[in-house]
């Protein structure tokens, strides 16, 4: 049947205009994105179909333009509609955080870092540069790894925190493992970074470790 057949309240698009974006499924959400099916199948029947061949709505965002060209109908070209999509919401929250105070904000602060990190099957070591009021002044990536960790150099983090006129700052790298736990190195190359940091009076915050489906703050931890 198609969508236009069914009641107009269980109609994604209808559903979403008078219930908002939490009232609708994956299924929905994603079916609102295809806009219309295949031969023989509705829009919200291949997002279903989507979501069971990679088997989640974060593997299907996460997939390859060749893996998500397997599904019948789908190509690069919708691939990278989707992909633009995943990258404005991740610009949406950076700029909510843009406004706010980021020391202060922890849950958005969470949020917008498991977005960009969690997803990377390597290490990534970035940096949320804060003024002296604790909003921020950007966000960069600094260090890129291997799946075991990132090699992290004091100088040049002390160089880019100079270069931005930071007055704060506050770290954070994923753990490809999906595990979130601070690590021996995680502890030790933080320590360094506050002793070089110290010296040019820029404070260290917060150092979040981003895992799976877990972000963990050290200064919660009392690692700071």
């Amino acid at each position: 049947m198609a969508i236009t057949d069914w009641p107009e309240e269980e109609r994604p698009r209808e559903k979403m205009l008078c219930r908002g974006g939490g009232a609708l499924t994956d299924s929905e959400l994603l079916a609102i994105f295809l806009r219309t099916g295949v031969k023989g199948k509705s829009a919200v029947e291949l997002a279903r179909d989507i979501l069971a061949h990679f088997g989640g709505l974060r593997q299907a965002m996460e997939a390859t333009p060749a893996q998500f060209s397997e599904i019948h109908g789908m190509g690069k070209a919708k691939w990278a509609q989707l992909q633009a999509c995943l990258e404005l919401g991740q610009r949406y929250l950076e700029a909510n955080l843009d406004r706010g105070d980021a020391f202060t904000s922890p849950a958005l602060t969470r949020r917008f870092l498991q977005a960009r990190l969690r997803a990377y099957h390597h290490e990534v070591f970035a940096c949320l540069f804060l003024d002296n009021q604790n909003r921020l002044i950007r966000f960069e990536e600094l260090f890129n790894g291997t799946i075991d960790g990132a090699s992290v150099y004091p100088r040049e983090v002390v160089k880019r925190v100079l270069a931005v006129n930071a007055a704060a700052v506050i770290f954070a790298h994923n753990h490809p493992s999906g595990v979130a736990e601070p690590s021996h190195a995680d502890r030790s190359i933080t320590q360094r970074l506050q002793s070089a940091l110290e010296l040019v009076d820029v404070r260290v915050l917060d150092h979040f470790i981003v895992g799976d489906g877990e972000v963990v703050s050290m200064a919660e931890r009392g690692l700071l």
